[in-house]
């Protein structure tokens, strides 16, 4: 694929992934500006790479399991443990942050987390959410169902 064409491939890569990204971002970071970094991050690797994919669904798969494993490498990190967070005082910019919904899915352990928000929020299929975790499809439809009855469980406290 040449420049130009890469290059009109990847800004509409970005418009169409990027807040869906950065969602799936967010229910690992837990804040907004973080999830964002991590989002531009893996665009940027993907810019310098210039991988190819077998297909779209290949591609997108490609994306997210980036963004999980990039998530992932910062929540490991030093400088991340370390760090002190700003005061709640200061309010956040973002809407998605301050839904009810989604501090319960964000009180859920990441097992049960990420599969629920590939499910429902990327629209991912069973097999789909599988494959991008590396896990069966029964695991990841039981994650999903567990998830589902965790949360009905903390809406309802």
């Amino acid at each position: 694929m040449d420049k130009e064409l890469f290059d009109q491939h990847f800004i509409t890569l970005a418009e169409t992934y990027s807040e869906s990204l950065a969602k799936l971002a967010f229910t690992y970071m837990k804040n907004m500006t973080e999830a964002e970094d991590v989002v531009q991050d893996v665009f940027f690797t993907y810019y310098q790479k210039k991988p190819s994919f077998q297909s779209s669904e290949h591609e997108r798969a490609w994306l997210i399991r980036s963004v999980i494993n990039r998530c992932k490498n910062q929540l490991k990190s030093v400088w991340h443990r370390q760090r002190t967070e700003l005061s709640d005082t200061i309010p956040a910019k973002d809407s998605f942050s301050d839904s009810g919904l989604i501090e319960a899915v964000l009180m859920l352990k990441e097992k049960y987390r990420t599969p629920l928000h590939l499910y429902y929020f990327e629209e991912c299929s069973i097999r789909e959410t599988a494959e991008i975790l590396g896990i069966s499809e029964s695991a990841a439809a039981k994650r999903i169902s567990r998830a589902r009855e965790k949360l009905k469980t903390i809406l309802n406290e």
